[in-house]
């Protein structure tokens, strides 16, 4: 029940918002044709519900080839593969709105795990990778909330990337999604939805692990300095 529920409210705030920000979008779109590499949406494929592949749109924040050159599929705060409207959109999360249609069709939900590349998908456990995807990946997520600054924290590594990603940052956005599918409701869905737009406006917000007491504590090597 809970499935079907979730998935009217999926189809009907997507919609309503589609709808909503269809004029904002529009000088996005145009933007970014007269700007950087001149293309406006990127498509890439990641790893969905019960670990079935899908392609997420976004609004293009970066180079074409920015997989293949710099830090890869990483991106730091500053990156220099990122398009003159990227920061922007990036910062603001503008870049993901596209995911609405994603939400629409139903290849992912409001809320749920990111969907990630295999790159950033096989550090997890095995245990996570087994259960992660027991639920559609969302547009946003408690471990989005919480990994609010990862660039940032990509950015003051003094390890390679690969190396920190995969020892600091996987296992404990594992045991954030983890903790929602055990506390998987509307009350923490629409938590969740609340976060987002609070972190957005207030990026260092500290907010989260307030509202949710019981989250798993975060490793020392994760607080942002």
């Amino acid at each position: 029940m809970y499935r079907f529920i979730k998935r009217i409210i999926d189809i009907s705030i997507s919609l309503v918002v589609i709808l909503i920000l269809s004029p904002i979008l529009l000088p996005v779109v145009i933007g970014l044709l007269l700007t950087g590499e001149h293309y406006v949406f990127y498509f890439q494929e990641r790893i969905g519900f019960k670990k079935k592949r899908f392609n997420i749109y976004k609004f293009a924040t970066m180079l074409k080839d920015s997989p293949n050159i710099g830090s890869g599929l990483h991106t730091t705060k500053k990156d220099p593969r990122i398009l003159p409207m990227g920061g922007f959109l990036r910062k603001t999360k503008i870049n993901e709105l596209p995911q609405l249609f994603n939400i629409l069709f139903g290849s992912m939900s409001i809320v749920g795990p990111r969907p990630l590349v295999d790159k950033t998908f096989n550090p997890y456990s095995d245990y996570v990778k087994e259960n992660i995807y027991n639920v559609k990946p969302g547009l946003t997520g408690i471990g989005s909330v919480v990994f609010r600054d990862e660039e940032e924290l990509l950015s003051q590594t003094k390890m390679p990337l690969d190396e920190f990603y995969s020892k600091h940052i996987s296992p404990y956005k594992g045991e954030l999604e983890i903790w929602y599918q055990k506390n998987i409701s509307f009350i923490t869905d629409m938590k969740i939805i609340f976060l987002t737009a609070w972190a957005i406006i207030f990026p260092k917000t500290k907010l989260t692990f307030r509202i949710f007491k019981d989250l798993p504590q975060m490793p020392k090597e994760l607080n942002i300095k």
